[in-house]
């Protein structure tokens, strides 16, 4: 039978744990999934009961390019090549989520104040329905670094109290009064009276600047339309009305910036304009004076009557002079300018003729000054699309600078050939008088002035225009508009509490038995060691301590599958010998002792005469469960020529029951052992009893049962579920294959009915089993209450 009780314990080790014993390892605690899945839905039902729905609004704009062909107001100005420019849709994109421009709307819609009442479970935000508004009058600095809460109850329609956020501290202050506060003083407009009932106390939440734009742009988006300059912008909020006036007035504010931005090119134009208009009124005033006291000096009248026509020649190529002399000022006057701007400043426009490429670099250069400035509000030096912007300036202000002098080269070899050509001519009229050479001089510098006036008058009235025109840079195509509310799939949130509530258990219990050493069901032992499984001992269901005849308890019916299995382990003693057991453990508290007095009281009750013999000398335990003399086995080993029989008792209330106490423990328990004593009277026991149970001591605290294992004809090595740890059965293995405890089974003590392999579902255990045991029929309510009271 040992050899067919190894054979099927290796067979069960080769097929492992199978699914089926995880799957009711876990379901024995399916009260927890239960629990766990019925908390979940409920703490799903309290959140989707109250959670604030949340609404979604759209808005959708055109950025303009007149290069494009855009239809802008600016379309009757073309001509003029001041409001022409490239608009990058992934800038704007850009700049429309920027932190500065969602910074000043908050500010301008005063978005960092919110307004709260108190509901039964939520706080309900106010907005627009608030009955009163909190304007901040005096800010300190660091207003918009701080936040600050507290609480308003309105008494009358003229006072009200101002409390901290405990409601406590309340100061009565009447409508309009300054309230004094950590971020400066603040006064509180009524703007509904009577409140509704629903409303008594109102919860002011100051946030900071930051923070709530942020929060802001974190439910923006703002994407644009594939081969278009359309943008469509988009944002969720609790409050429908907040979320669609956001939008406009991100739109609003967007455009002002793009409006200023703009704006600041014409004024420094307009600034550079007048600047050399009073520099040239001045010039031209001082050479018509010249020419007037010239003739006054000359007395001259009309000098054109008596050049002639001689001179006709000469007075072309003075006017081919005249317009190059006229184009070099202009160019001497902006490298000036630009030579003399500081690096990211812009340069003035429409100075140049347009169809020149000094003037398309101009208003390049310009786009890009503003772009960084735009970029720089949200973005740092070293980020990739300002340097690329740094690189294109510089380059462009070198275009600029090379194309203005290359121009004007090209203008002094004109000026050269012309003057050559003048030359010849002068030399035909050399008869015109001096007077009127020299007239001629005066007349062409004061007409040079007089043309570079006229066209800085021009440019200035251009200028003008310019900032007449205030067109948005965004064309709003849909206002804000509410697209419905976002709702939830609450399908899937209570198909995702219902996971989780499976999930969450199982990983606990998971991790549990994971980190979880100890030995707890058969399948530990099984397949673990090869040494012989006797059965398993539950846990008692009653607090007797040795079994009775007529107990059905699961304990007695696992007691006498125990001694039944091992009749076949000691097959090998002869019929009518004697037969010794003995019964021992790792450690202490295993359960031995308990399981060697039951199975002695199981033999002696089929009619057997036993005996128990106490040999765990240096801490008995028998005594615990019968009555014993102190005097026992150790008395008898010291006394040379003592009789055993004057210390063997008769166990009270059995008939073929005796038991042999350890005795005083001794000072030396080993040498006792090694006593030849002892084995003298193993021999003389086996002659008077049919089974000896012997209760040994833990064979990995002492050596005891080691030096007397040698009179067993059979070893029970009892182990205590959920305490002994499992490394320990490789010790037990190595004492089987050595053989130094022979014939040695394994029984599993204290096991939990119901949740060890076989219990509830194999053996039947704990479930009145037995002939003549009627069951009672347990009524529905009954049966709940039994599974949630039952032991664990």
């Amino acid at each position: 039978m040992q050899k067919l009780l190894s054979q099927e314990s290796n067979s069960e080790a080769q097929n492992g744990v199978t699914i089926k014993e995880q799957i009711f390892n876990y379901l024995q605690y399916w009260k927890w999934f239960v629990l766990s899945v019925l908390v979940l839905l409920t703490i799903t039902f309290v959140y989707l009961r109250y959670y604030v729905v949340e609404y979604g609004a759209a808005s959708s704009i055109l950025i303009k390019d007149e290069k494009k062909g855009g239809t802008s107001e600016f379309s009757a100005f073309s001509d003029l090549n001041i409001f022409s420019g490239k608009n990058n849709v992934d800038n704007e994109i850009f700049i429309l989520k920027s932190r500065q421009l969602s910074q000043d709307v908050v500010k301008k819609m005063d978005l960092d104040i919110s307004y709260f009442s108190e509901g039964r479970v939520v706080f309900n935000e106010l907005y627009s329905d608030s009955p009163i508004k909190v304007i901040f009058t005096d800010k300190r600095e660091d207003y918009n670094e701080n936040s600050l809460s507290f609480v308003i109850r309105v008494i009358s329609n003229k006072q009200f109290e101002v409390m901290n956020i405990e409601k406590k501290n309340p100061k009565r202050y009447s409508f309009g009064q300054k309230v004094p506060s950590i971020l400066g003083n603040f006064i509180v407009k009524l703007n509904t009276y009577p409140i509704p009932e629903s409303i008594v106390d109102i919860i002011v939440v100051k946030s900071t600047l930051e923070g709530r734009a942020n929060g802001f742009r974190g439910r923006l988006t703002v994407f644009s339309v594939e081969k278009t300059n359309v943008i469509n912008l988009g944002i969720t909020d609790q409050i429908p009305k907040r979320s669609v006036d956001f939008l406009n007035a991100l739109v609003e504010q967007y455009n002002e910036d793009a409006v200023r931005d703009r704006n600041q090119v014409a004024e420094f134009t307009k600034e550079f304009i007048n600047n050399r208009l009073d520099i040239i009124t001045k010039e031209l005033g001082g050479v018509e004076g010249q020419a007037e006291q010239f003739k006054k000096d000359k007395g001259l009248v009309s000098l054109e009557s008596d050049a002639g026509l001689s001179i006709d020649g000469a007075v072309d190529y003075n006017k081919s002079i005249l317009a190059i002399e006229t184009d070099l000022k202009v160019r001497d006057f902006l490298l000036d300018e630009i030579r003399k701007t500081k690096k990211d400043e812009l340069f003035p426009t429409n100075v140049v003729t347009a169809t020149e490429t000094s003037s398309n670099y101009i208003t390049e250069y310009n786009a890009l000054v503003l772009d960084k400035r735009r970029l720089s509000k949200s973005a740092t030096e070293s980020n990739p699309k300002v340097k690329n912007i740094d690189l294109r300036i510089s380059e462009l202000r070198e275009n600029i600078i090379q194309s203005l002098l290359s121009k004007k080269n090209d203008l002094a070899i004109q000026k050269r050939d012309l003057l050559r050509q003048r030359s010849l001519y002068n030399g035909k009229v050399y008869q015109v008088p001096t007077n009127e050479r020299n007239y001629n001089e005066i007349a062409r510098q004061q007409n040079i002035k007089q043309s570079l006036y006229l066209y800085l008058l021009q440019k200035r009235e251009e200028t003008e225009i310019s900032l007449a025109v205030t067109s948005a840079k965004a064309k709003v195509i849909d206002n804000a508009y509410l697209t419905g509310p976002i709702s939830l799939k609450k399908s899937m949130f209570y198909l995702g509490a219902i996971i989780l509530g499976l999930l969450l258990p199982f990983g606990i219990l998971f991790l549990i038995n994971f980190f979880d050493t100890k030995i707890k069901y058969r399948q530990d032992i099984e397949g673990k060691v090869s040494i012989p499984f006797l059965g398993d001992l539950p846990k008692s269901e009653s607090n007797e301590k040795i079994i009775q005849s007529n107990s059905r308890s699961s304990s007695a019916e696992a007691i006498r599958m125990i001694r039944t299995n091992l009749e076949f382990m000691l097959a090998h003693v002869p019929e009518n010998a004697c037969k010794t057991i003995f019964v021992t453990s790792s450690l202490p508290k295993e359960g031995k002792t308990f399981c060697a007095i039951n199975l002695a009281t199981t033999i002696a009750l089929s009619g057997k005469k036993v005996l128990i013999i106490g040999l765990d000398i240096r801490n008995p335990k028998l005594d615990q469960y019968i009555d014993l003399p102190q005097k026992g086995m150790t008395n008898y080993l010291t006394k040379p020529n003592d009789d055993i029989n004057n210390y063997i008792i008769k166990v009270k209330d059995f008939t073929n029951f005796y038991a042999l106490p350890s005795g005083v423990i001794p000072p030396n328990p080993v040498e006792l052992l090694m006593n030849n004593k002892l084995t003298l009277l193993f021999e003389e026991l086996k002659k008077q009893y049919d089974y000896i149970v012997v209760d040994t001591a833990p064979v990995s605290v002492v050596t005891d049962t080691l030096l007397i294992a040698k009179n067993a004809d059979a070893f029970i090595y009892v182990m205590r579920a959920n305490y002994l740890d499992k490394r320990m059965l490789k010790f037990a293995e190595t004492l089987y294959k050595e053989n130094k405890l022979p014939n040695m089974s394994i029984v599993l003590n204290d096991t939990e009915v119901n949740k060890t392999y076989g219990y509830g579902y194999g053996y039947g255990y704990g479930y009145g089993y037995g002939y003549g045991v009627e069951e009672k029929e347990l009524t529905f309510f009954q049966k709940i209450k039994a599974v949630f009271t039952k032991k664990k």
